[in-house]
């Protein structure tokens, strides 16, 4: 379908306009119907907010997408992923499921967008030229015929589970502060969407999808910065996330810029869980004791919306230098930023 100025610019604030008007109805429905979270499960006295409204960003984004999209088998896969973890997750959010489900639907749901053609067959190699490493990774070396999907690319299947589940889970965990998700997300999807836009990508009809997300993100976010008047939920992270993910793959795999907008995330998740197995424990498996950054730096006596800032401003410089830096040059920006997060940490740790 033709991208056009209602995809790019209209649909996004019709957006945001609908999911600002569903969050404000939440606030007067929510409490009459029960939906609302479980301060008590963490040890919390303060008032229970409407939770998860996570749903609305999905209630909000489906429609525009289809009618920006079409009824398409990728359109369609991506529709069934989103529904399917939302449901789940919206479940979980209301009576806690084992573990080994919720993953076991980030599974099917990663399988069911690849296989309806969210896939890509090469990555760029941020290595390249160093010992004789080509430029490219592909991805499509290895075909698995199928009787309904056709012949699938093994290495482009396995990635594609295992960024969709990092980029869902690494959301889905930093999630410890209310706006904290919604604002990183928001800066993520406007600089997939402006990405798009360039020279380099050349996709506009990715643009008005990024653009979109943006919207509803922005639309959380006006609800969920603290004081948080509402809660998204696993519902609405693990979607943001997924998205995040699933709009990487649209633009070709730019990993190295989405991995530096979503880097405090990412790499903080990846801390923790090196540290779990260190200490004889699953990395998947949570913690009272705060482990992640933004617990260790409250502890430290910041303020939810100074961690919120700090996320946000990291987000947004590697993210706008994502723009304009060669891939190899984001490898080195993705190092720098690990230094980053690192010296946080050990920051955070000294009482």
């Amino acid at each position: 379908m033709e991208t056009s100025l209602l995809h790019v610019l209209v649909f996004p604030i019709g957006a945001l306009a609908c999911c600002v008007l569903l969050h404000a109805l939440a606030l007067r429905i929510f409490p009459h119907v029960g939906l609302l979270d479980f301060p008590q499960r963490y040890g919390l006295t303060r008032n229970r907010l409407p939770y998860p409204t996570g749903i609305l960003l999905i209630a909000t984004f489906l429609p525009f997408f289809l009618a920006s999209e079409g009824i398409s088998p990728q359109t369609m896969g991506v529709v069934g992923g989103i529904a399917l973890l939302g449901i789940v997750s919206c479940i979980d959010d209301r009576t806690p499921l084992p573990s080994w489900l919720r993953l076991a639907v980030q599974v099917l749901v990663a399988l069911l967008i690849f296989a309806t053609g969210s896939r890509i067959y090469t990555i760029t190699n941020p290595l390249e030229g160093i010992a004789g490493i080509g430029e490219l990774i592909k991805l499509d070396t290895v075909d698995i015929p199928t009787a309904w999907f056709g012949p699938l690319p093994l290495w482009s299947g396995v990635f594609t589970v295992l960024w969709l589940g990092l980029t869902i889970n690494a959301l889905n965990w930093f999630d410890g502060i209310p706006g904290q998700v919604s604002m990183l997300s928001f800066i993520g999807f406007l600089t997939i969407g402006f990405l798009s836009l360039s020279n380099r990508v050349g996709q506009p009809q990715l643009a008005a999808i990024a653009f979109l997300l943006a919207a509803v993100s922005l639309a959380a976010l006006l609800f969920d910065f603290p004081p948080a008047r509402v809660l998204m939920g696993d519902t609405g992270s693990m979607f943001l996330g997924l998205m995040l993910g699933v709009l990487t793959i649209y633009a070709g795999g730019k990993v190295a810029t989405a991995f530096l907008v979503l880097g405090v995330p990412l790499i903080d998740s990846g801390l923790v869980g090196l540290r779990r197995i260190a200490h004889g424990r699953s990395p998947l498996r949570g913690s009272t004791e705060g482990e992640h950054l933004h617990h260790l730096l409250l502890a430290r006596g910041w303020t939810q919306q100074s961690v919120i800032l700090l996320t946000a401003t990291l987000g947004t410089f590697f993210g706008v230098t994502a723009l304009f830096l060669s891939t190899k040059e984001k490898f080195f920006a993705a190092l720098l930023l690990l230094i980053l997060i690192v010296a946080l940490r050990l920051y955070a740790r000294r009482h």
